[in-house]
């Protein structure tokens, strides 16, 4: 399985970056305008906020959905019955936020939001004429009036060797929405499944960003792009010691896309979270 790394300023970048999304479902940008001053930035100031009690009066809105979400609650992938080793912060322009940190990650998602609708004009341009008569617009004109795209601030803490039999960082699974962008976290340990089921690392120097097509984009090319099944893998020796820190910008449409007949970026992203949810009650049964 090869996922490109894609010089994101090189004349054929949106060649080779849709291709590799085409064949892959993710790709590897470097040369990007993504400072990685402020990534490191971010993960500094979010792992002491989450090594601090304060992280507790930030906890999250169920309607909303925003604000921090503990170990406790975290989420358990589709089709597994053991929750992720986790805790994150969801974080929207409108939303929670901490004070006890600065506004670097809201800068981080303002800059990742730019850069990830520049990659859907990428895609839409590159994408066959049959595909693109299938969208019921433009992709990057799915993003005016958007409200849902959410930034999440993640933390895998070490382990302890306490964990429940089978737990991981994060279960196989895949994102609901269009496009994930996710910096290189401050460890190693993403891997994706090709067609074989055989899992392979995603390349994570420091600096570059990966890239992943979501069950949204899937579901708008009819399968073109496909939404590959990504996890993150447990660390051994001296890495199990240590935190790991991770940015996901989880791109959404605006609410009343119609992404498929019959289907609005609403009303599937509702399916999605009831399908979730149901799966932890019955986890909990």
């Amino acid at each position: 399985m090869n996922v490109e790394v894609v010089d994101f300023r090189a004349p054929d970048a949106p060649e080779a970056f849709t291709r590799s999304l085409r064949h892959t479902g993710f790709a590897v940008l470097v040369n990007h305008p993504l400072p990685h001053e402020l990534v490191e930035q971010i993960y500094d100031e979010w792992l002491a906020f989450f090594d601090s009690d304060a992280k507790y009066a930030y906890r999250y809105r169920d309607g909303d959905q925003d604000g921090y979400f503990g170990p406790d609650v975290s989420e358990t992938a589709k089709g597994n019955t053991v929750k992720d080793i986790k805790e994150f912060f969801h974080v929207y322009p409108w939303g929670l936020y901490p004070s006890e940190v600065s506004d670097a990650a809201l800068r981080y998602a303002e800059t990742a939001k730019a850069i990830a609708t520049t990659l859907l004009g990428w895609v839409h341009d590159h994408t066959p004429d049959a595909v693109r008569d299938r969208l019921s617009m433009p992709l990057p004109d799915m993003m005016n009036g958007s409200t849902r795209t959410l930034l999440r601030v993640l933390r895998y803490p070490p382990l302890t060797g306490d964990e429940p039999a089978d737990a991981v960082r994060a279960a196989a699974h895949e994102d609901i929405n269009l496009l994930t962008v996710l910096p290189a976290a401050n460890e190693p340990g993403l891997q994706v499944r090709d067609l074989a089921g055989n899992w392979h690392d995603v390349p994570c120097d420091f600096g570059s960003i990966a890239i992943n097509a979501g069950d949204m984009l899937q579901l708008a090319t009819g399968g073109y792009y496909p939404s590959t099944t990504h996890r993150v893998t447990n660390p051994t020796g001296d890495g199990a010691r240590r935190s790991r820190l991770s940015l996901p910008l989880f791109l959404h449409p605006a609410d009343d896309v119609v992404l498929a007949e019959g289907r609005t970026a609403f009303s599937y992203l509702r399916e999605r979270i009831a399908e979730l949810r149901s799966q932890d009650l019955k986890s909990a049964g």
